[in-house]
């Protein structure tokens, strides 16, 4: 057995907030590490369920983000590190339990992402064609134990949300197949799904108004250049008083947000001027329609399928405070997309805060406790939490890196103060963890496994003339990376 000095910690998923919080904690370590009598020298083990990497980048967020394929190589050039080891196709709690990684690693970081969508919970969300935006988006970014096939039969479809993830989904649904296979690298079963989808009218519901809507502008800029679509919008929801705009201003966000949604009010307006056309002067053939201030109440159904969604008109104060109104529209859709939110994994044998939707810390600090609130609640020394299992589905892939250093900060905070300069775990043997899944049948998949399969997906996007062309049978991944 090789008895080694360094801090050992193990890290839960291989998304951006697990890579990101891998990078920063040797960084700082580096930098402080000295100070705080930790020494500069660490291992951290990354474990992954997922036969690859990247987790949200690769499988959370729309194949046709242009910025997606930078945060990738971001990523990866940060798992290109000897002190990082990768393994992938390891589940936590089931191919290695919480109290085997406490006995070989100093502290253990949670950054399990969302697999899960919060419920719709309006009359008619159990009839057939009502989807949440969570299986979809796995459906369309190829996820290994997603959907193979997609029903998109339905020529008007709703799409509910005032997010990102909202208008990732509403985007796919108007898509022109081979203008997305050009520049993403979407499968060829989606290809075939999206080309053969038959919706002609999209309506997407936002509950309150323009200047409280949580898009990005560069998802605003995303739904602008959809080759044959044309945006539709209603003037009077673009009216907004006095203190909505300065209140909107006050934000840079917000106020860039709401400058681009204007711009669209004006293509909107050029479009309908030149005769129903696309944001390229085309003739359109599929219409998208953004509501503001329109609240989904019920899903009619007919047979047990959709039919038509009925929406309350609201109106929005400057604070953000929703009123209805009572007044009532019904829309003929025949699909009903849900993207209100996401629900992050559970894991097992820690407390889950139901209400926050995320893994129970102390007030948000990342470090994990017994319950999730209350007198009772009690910190559990070296576990911890960050991403989305810290602080619930809310922000951008960029929030995970300020989340990171606040966690890394306190991890290191309390690993000075652990004895022994934080090596308390008691067995220090780096081959352990390796005996230990082998002697389970567990065949884990490293680095150099992922190469393999990148290498591939590269070679068979070459042949297409694409950068990649995404593997998504785990088997096949597996054998790739095993080879």
């Amino acid at each position: 057995m090789s008895e080694t000095n360094e801090l050992r910690i193990a890290v839960i998923g291989a998304g951006p907030a697990g890579v990101y919080s891998s990078d920063i904690f040797l960084r700082q370590l580096g930098k402080l590490g000295e100070e705080l009598g930790l020494g500069t020298k660490a291992r951290i083990d990354l474990f992954e369920k997922l036969p690859v990497p990247f987790g949200l980048v690769r499988y959370g967020v729309a194949p046709d983000h242009p910025s997606i394929k930078f945060i990738a190589s971001a990523l990866e050039k940060t798992l290109d590190n000897p002190d990082i080891r990768l393994y992938c196709d390891v589940e936590f709690g089931k191919d290695v339990t919480l109290d085997e990684l406490l006995e070989r690693y100093d502290a253990v970081l949670f950054a399990t992402g969302a697999v899960e969508d919060k419920p719709l919970g309006l009359p008619g969300a159990d009839l057939d064609g009502v989807y949440g935006a969570a299986k979809f988006v796995e459906w369309y970014d190829g996820y290994p134990t997603g959907a193979r096939e997609w029903p998109l039969d339905a020529e008007e479809v709703a799409v509910i949300g005032g997010g990102n993830v909202a208008m990732d989904v509403a985007r796919e649904l108007m898509r022109n197949a081979d203008d997305l296979k050009e520049r993403t690298d979407i499968p060829d079963n989606v290809y075939e799904g999206i080309k053969a989808n038959k919706a002609k009218t999209l309506h997407l519901f936002i509950r309150r108004g323009v200047a409280q809507a949580k898009f990005s502008v560069q998802e605003l800029r995303e739904m602008e250049k959809l080759p044959g679509v044309q945006l539709i919008i209603n003037e009077d929801d673009f009216d907004l008083d006095d203190d909505t705009i300065e209140e909107a201003g006050k934000d840079k966000l917000t106020r860039q947000m709401v400058e681009e949604l204007f711009a669209i009010r004006e293509m909107a307006e050029d479009m309908e001027d030149d005769g129903d056309t696309d944001f390229e002067g085309n003739p359109a053939d599929r219409k998208y329609y953004i509501h503001f201030n329109s609240a989904p109440v019920e899903v009619l159904g007919e047979d047990g399928k959709v039919k038509a969604i009925r929406v309350e008109k609201t109106t929005t104060s400057a604070d953000g405070k929703m009123t209805r109104t009572g007044e009532f529209e019904e829309y003929p859709v025949q699909a009903v997309y849900h993207a209100i939110g996401y629900k992050p994994a559970t894991a097992p044998g820690i407390a889950y805060d139901e209400r926050r939707a995320h893994l129970a810390n102390a007030n948000g600090d990342g470090r994990i406790t017994t319950e999730a609130s209350g007198e009772g609640a009690q910190v559990r020394e070296r576990l911890y939490a960050t991403g989305w299992a810290k602080r619930g589905p809310v922000g951008l892939i960029g929030s995970t890196k300020s989340d990171a250093l606040l966690i890394v900060t306190n991890m290191l905070e309390d690993l000075s103060k652990a004895a022994e300069g934080g090596r308390v775990a008691a067995d220090r043997d780096p081959e352990s963890i390796d005996r230990l899944l082998a002697s389970r049948g567990v065949k884990p998949i490293d680095f150099a496994g992922w190469k393999k399969v990148d290498a591939f997906e590269r070679a068979e996007g070459a042949k297409e003339g694409r950068e990649h062309k995404k593997v998504i049978d785990p088997e096949q991944m597996r054998a790739l990376a095993h080879a």
